[in-house]
């Protein structure tokens, strides 16, 4: 382990999840803790260990355990660092799939996990807005050729949507939306943001009791297709367990961002090269999921244009 003075920093964390079973470092998986820890190894700071078994460094935590598939931009870990280890320095040992970007100087004994006063995700849901007649509203989302892509399974009332936010945000127990049975009671904050075809929907609480989020998610969103109605919110909110048939699954994991860890007077500086590095790397994994995304819309394209009538 690397000798020299330490104080405890705390490092801001950005990761693409698609690719890993999540955060929390497990025995037989590729994880983002896993390979935090792994490049603190190899950095010399901790104990090389086998696969994910790493040791930690002192007063290790981290802010919050995403689900395989979820990202983050602001992940947070913090513990007793070298001086030396800057975000770029820790960037070395680090695959392009996840860079830290910004650090902070915290007090001694301060928990990534229990100090967090606020926790912010963002879900990117795929949304195109529904029409009046409950038909999708096209605008100008064709390609070159003149063609729609009318998706209308998968069009919103955005009104909808923000009215179903509204009745979830506040003091709750959503003990109806997560399968943790302690820790339920949250006071939450829900809005909604149209970005073209996306609606970002985003949820703020002190914490998150499992898959909270995702299961909003799908709740308002089918509210906000009108297979569901808004009394489905407020049935969710009941103090009664709900049965079986109205349960409510997660939406899928990869829209989803760990957006923002706040902490009490702590404000991080973000350092410009690693910033920089990670700009680029997400960059590229971004031009990679459009070309994959352009192959498959034309294969789309093409099997939607054959004539099958002969």
């Amino acid at each position: 382990m690397t000798d020299g003075p330490t104080a405890t920093r705390a490092f801001r964390v950005a990761y693409d999840g698609r690719e890993y079973a999540g955060f929390q470092r497990q025995p037989h998986a590729t994880t983002v803790e896993g390979t935090l820890l792994r490049a603190l190894a190899e950095h010399g700071i901790v104990d090389r260990g086998d696969g994910p078994t790493h040791a930690t460094p002192p007063g290790y935590a981290a802010a919050g355990r995403t689900d395989a598939g979820v990202s983050a931009v602001a992940q947070t870990v913090a513990f007793a660092a070298p001086e030396w280890l800057t975000p770029r320095a820790f960037n070395g040992h680090l695959p392009g799939s996840v860079r830290v970007w910004a650090a902070a100087d915290v007090p001694d004994g301060l928990h990534a996990t229990h100090d967090a006063v606020r926790r912010t995700y963002r879900y990117h849901l795929y949304a195109p807005v529904r029409d009046a007649d409950g038909s999708r509203d096209r605008g100008d989302a064709g390609d070159s050729s003149g063609r729609r892509d009318a998706d209308p399974d998968h069009a919103v009332d955005d009104d909808r949507v923000r009215e179903a936010l509204a009745r979830l945000s506040g003091e709750h127990d959503f003990h109806n939306l997560t399968s943790d049975e302690t820790g339920t009671v949250r006071d939450l904050s829900a809005t909604a943001t149209r970005a073209g075809d996306l609606l970002v929907v985003e949820v703020s609480a002190d914490g998150f009791p499992r898959a909270l989020v995702r299961r909003l998610v799908a709740a308002v969103r089918a509210v906000g297709r009108g297979t569901a109605d808004l009394s489905l919110i407020d049935r969710l909110l009941d103090a009664e367990p709900v049965p079986g048939e109205l349960g409510i699954g997660p939406a899928p994991p990869e829209p989803l961002v760990l957006w923002d860890v706040a902490y009490e007077g702590v404000s991080f500086a973000v350092d410009g090269e690693a910033a920089e590095s990670a700009r680029v790397a997400f960059g590229e994994r971004y031009r990679d999921a459009r070309h994959a995304a352009a192959a498959t819309g034309a294969i789309r394209d093409r099997i939607a244009g054959t004539d099958t009538t002969g």
